[in-house]
């Protein structure tokens, strides 16, 4: 990792992705999020 702080962004996909995980309903979107939240931190930090 780099050290760098996640962004509100992965903290709400993170969020999103728990819930997901634990309820079973809206998988699909939270791992979009997930996704999307990753893509962007590789371009913010090139993590």
């Amino acid at each position: 990792m780099s050290g760098e702080q996640p962004s509100a962004k992965q903290l709400s996909a993170r969020k999103a992705q728990s819930e997901a995980d634990r309820t079973g309903r809206g998988k699909a979107q939270a791992s979009e999020r997930q996704s999307d939240a990753d893509a962007a931190a590789v371009k913010k930090h090139g993590i």
